[in-house]
């Protein structure tokens, strides 16, 4: 880090729908902090550290972009040289393979997955750009997920194992929905729920994915073959078609390693905001968690 050999991706993309409408980027989250601004404090946070500046890449979606660059000029802060770069959009489609409409007539359009990164990094010139100043590992999570922090202790395992993608994972509890470590083929990837076999007995992985990782970003520009995959949902009533793709598959293309981080208590790093009732239980210990950290004043 204190060599500029690190950038924190923060996913801030999608489509705005599961906090009324608004950008979960700005909704706020902890003391009327927003997410975003909590991230960008974060990476502050391990700048003071680290003696230098760090840069912060913001992937956002076409429902979002106008929005956190806004808040991104708003937030700015020496520490942080932040960056805001859109994935890509598809078009739904009816049962029947249809273009599918939204009321006003319009082709209905949508982000399709977290498997765009990538790809949009690429586009956006950024990940050159952090390549030619020297960058090596990036660390990503989802902005919803305030207490994936950007640890040195964490990049440090990576680096030590020599890993190419190292995977953040946590004890699986009751309910726990998601993608865990498998090995297929002998490879360690990891695997959606949906895309284990029927008869496979998932309770048999005590861990799963928090969609956290670091990665070697100087694997990130090859053309990955990712799957896009069918996911039904319910948009204006009725259901329709999108394809999706995610940024786990790409553990079936580089090195990868697991590491097995705690959910709760002081270390933490697993408390995802996915509706406002989540923010509701989970603020008092992810604000203790912060504090604990110096990312929030006492």
């Amino acid at each position: 880090m204190r060599k500029g050999e690190v950038g924190a991706v923060v996913l801030a993309g999608g489509m705005a729908t599961r906090f009324g409408g608004a950008v979960k980027a700005a909704v706020p989250a902890i003391r009327g902090k927003s997410f975003l601004e909590l991230k960008i404090a974060d990476v502050a946070a391990a700048a003071e550290h680290a003696g230098r500046p760090l840069p912060l890449f913001v992937m956002t979606s076409f429902a979002t972009h106008a929005d956190i660059v806004r808040l991104l000029e708003e937030l700015a802060d020496e520490r942080v040289r932040a960056f805001a770069f859109p994935q890509f959009v598809d078009v739904r489609l009816e049962l029947d393979g249809s273009i599918a409409l939204d009321p006003d007539g319009r082709p209905s359009l949508y982000a399709p997955g977290h498997g765009d990164l990538p790809f949009a990094l690429v586009r956006s010139g950024l990940l050159d750009r952090f390549l030619s100043e020297g960058g090596r590992h990036l660390y990503m999570s989802n902005v919803d997920n305030l207490t994936s922090t950007l640890d040195p202790a964490v990049i440090g395992a990576h680096v030590d194992s020599g890993a190419e993608l190292t995977a953040l994972v946590a004890e699986k509890r009751p309910g726990d929905q998601g993608g865990a470590p498998a090995r297929v083929d002998g490879r360690l990837e990891i695997v959606e729920g949906f895309r284990f076999p029927p008869d496979f007995d998932q309770d048999r992985i005590p861990v799963f994915n928090t969609n956290t990782f670091v990665m070697d970003a100087t694997r990130l520009g090859e053309p990955f073959d990712l799957d896009f995959f069918l996911v039904e949902k319910k948009v204006d009533g009725r259901t329709v078609l999108q394809f999706e793709r995610l940024v786990g598959q790409l553990s079936a293309y580089l090195d990868t390693r697991c590491l097995v981080v705690e959910r709760s208590g002081p270390d933490g790093r697993f408390h995802p905001i996915k509706v406002p009732k989540d923010l509701e239980r989970e603020a008092p210990e992810i604000e203790r968690i912060l504090v604990a950290r110096g990312i929030l004043e006492p």
